[in-house]
Order: C-alpha cells, then sequence, then structure tokens
C-alpha cells in the first residue's frame, strides 16, 4: 500500500526487515519521522514547500507501519533513531530530521547518538520524556494497550482515538482521508500486531538522559489542546530550557505541522532558511557541512 503522496517508494535494508520512504527534490538533506501509529503521508503540507525551497526531503514510516515491512520485532526510540541514521548515511548526510511525536524523541537520539549526522531538528508534538507515574499505572496502561489494540477492533480503536482526541483543536481538512488510510493500512496482515507490540515496548527514559548531548540548533512546535501534555504550555518551557526555540500553537493538538501549517510551514522553511545561511543560534561545523550539499 502506497501511503505517500510521492509515487516512487524506496526501502532501507535494516536487520530485521525494510523501513519504506519517498524522496523529492535536490540541496541539503531534510529527513522527516512520523509518530506511532501514523504514515509518512501526514507530512503533505512540509513536502512540497521544503522542496520548492530548495531542500532535498526523505519522508519515512515507521518500522511495520504504511509500507515497511512486518518482520521487526524491536520498536521504539533507539530502534527508530538507528533507522534514520542509516537513512541519513544511504542519502548522504547530514540532514535536518523533521519529528513528530514519537519520531522527534527518535530524532533527538539520534542527534545525541550521531551529531556529525544531525544538523538540526523541526519537531512537532515533541515526546522527549516519559509522564511521572508509578509502577503499577504503567503496567495499567500496558493492560489496557493489549486489550484496545486487539483484533478485530484495534484499528478501529487507533484510529477513531486518532481523529477525536490526538486532533483536538483545528482539524487537517485532509483529516478524514488520512486516518482511513491509517485504518485501511493498519488492517493489513501483521501491522496491528507489530503496533501493539510498540506500545508495549516504548519508553522515552532512554532519550531524556541523552538531551544534553544534543547540540544541533532546535525548533519545537507544542499544540496548546495535545492531550499527550499534562501541561502543554509547562511542557513547552520545559522543551526550552534544554536549548530549543518553542512555538506554542493555538487550537492544535499532537499534529502542529498537519493541522497548523499556516504556522508551522513558514516557521519550519525560515528555520531551514537560517540554518542554510547560518544565522541560526547554535549553527556549527555540522550545520555548515549540511548547507554546502548540493
Amino acid at each position: 500500500m502506497n501511503t505517500s503522496i510521492a509515487r516512487e517508494v524506496h526501502f532501507l535494508q535494516r536487520p530485521e526487515g525494510r523501513v519504506s520512504y519517498t524522496v523529492e527534490g535536490s540541496g541539503p538533506l531534510v529527513v522527516a519521522v512520523p509518530g506511532m501509529g501514523d504514515l509518512r503521508s501526514s507530512y503533505r503540507e512540509l513536502v512540497g514547500p521544503l522542496v520548492h525551497a530548495g531542500y532535498r526531503v526523505a519522508v519515512t514510516d515507521l518500522r511495520a507501519h504504511g509500507d515497511s515491512d512486518t518482520t521487526f520485532r524491536e520498536f521504539g526510540d533507539i530502534a527508530t533513531g538507528r533507522d534514520i541514521i542509516a537513512l541519513i548515511d544511504e542519502l548522504g548526510g547530514p540532514a535536518v530530521i523533521l519529528g513528530n511525536s514519537m519520531g522527534a524523541a527518535a530524532a533527538a537520539w539520534a542527534a545525541a547518538e550521531r551529531p556529525d549526522a544531525v544538523a538540526g531538528l523541526a519537531l512537532y508534538g515533541p515526546l522527549l520524556r516519559d509522564p511521572a507515574m508509578s509502577a503499577f499505572a504503567v503496567a495499567s496502561i500496558h493492560g489496557m494497550y493489549r486489550v484496545l489494540f486487539a483484533a478485530p477492533w484495534g484499528a478501529s480503536m487507533w484510529s477513531g482515538y486518532y481523529r477525536s482526541t490526538l486532533n483536538k483543536g483545528r482539524q487537517a481538512p485532509w483529516l478524514g482521508e488520512h486516518v482511513a488510510a491509517i485504518k485501511t493500512n493498519m488492517k493489513e496482515p501483521g501491522r496491528l500486531s507489530s503496533f501493539r507490540r510498540l506500545t508495549l515496548q516504548l519508553t522515552h527514559s532512554v532519550v531524556e538522559p541523552r538531551l544534553p548531548e544534543v547540540h544541533a540548533p532546535i525548533l519545537a512546535f507544542v499544540g496548546e489542546l495535545d492531550p499527550d501534555y499534562k501541561d502543554p504550555v509547562a511542557e513547552a518551557a520545559w522543551i526550552a530550557s534544554i536549548g530549543a526555540t518553542t512555538v506554542l500553537v493555538g487550537e492544535s493538538g499532537h499534529y502542529p505541522h498537519a493541522a497548523r501549517p499556516d504556522i508551522t510551514v513558514p516557521q519550519t522553511v525560515d528555520f531551514l532558511a537560517r540554518l542554510r545561511d547560518g544565522s541560526e543560534q547554535g549553527a556549527n561545523a555540522v550545520t555548515a557541512a549540511w548547507a554546502a550539499r548540493a
């Protein structure tokens, strides 16, 4: 199932299977990574403007999502971060990484792990740390995931939650089409069980301690209605405390890059332009090497 607005799907070979991606344009490399339970087509508002602005844009699926293989057994931020690094190396880095939700966490991990490969980060609804909760609460949530995301109702449960809860506030005009594609994709053999495995393996506790090692410039968009944060304003302030430029996006839930392109697209383009000309605070030798790539 081709879940991208781009026609040609490429595959990155990894030890447990292949990760799907598309690539368009020419210029410095930008790699976009969606969040859990999403498809690479969630970046449709950004791809065109970035290609037009002179960037080579690769948009990847997560493991077992979209057109990626369902043979994977390892999931989470580190596994995804390693896939990002492998894709950057495959395409010729360094790259600026765009990341949503857990894709943002994986991008941050990749920037800490391979600072030579990452020139900057633009993050949308980033989940860079686990919420504070007891071991009993975590076990209860995992038990709920096992039930909610089981066949035959799991795909409907996730797509409904994605549409009604995670997309509070303004919604993309193509949200209905996108949710239908997510549901159809998740009903393909092996995808729902892989998604459930991801929900049980996922923890951002592996990312938070690595954040001091991230030296690439960061732009982060936080939706003021994002239900994944107990307090979006406080979370935006915390993300700013690690050195990021943060933007609190009004009338937006967990997907500000899709719901509020009027805010996120021009600011992302401007951020990349500042990286490219060296005027962005925190720009460094890796940023200069990225900007020099044609």
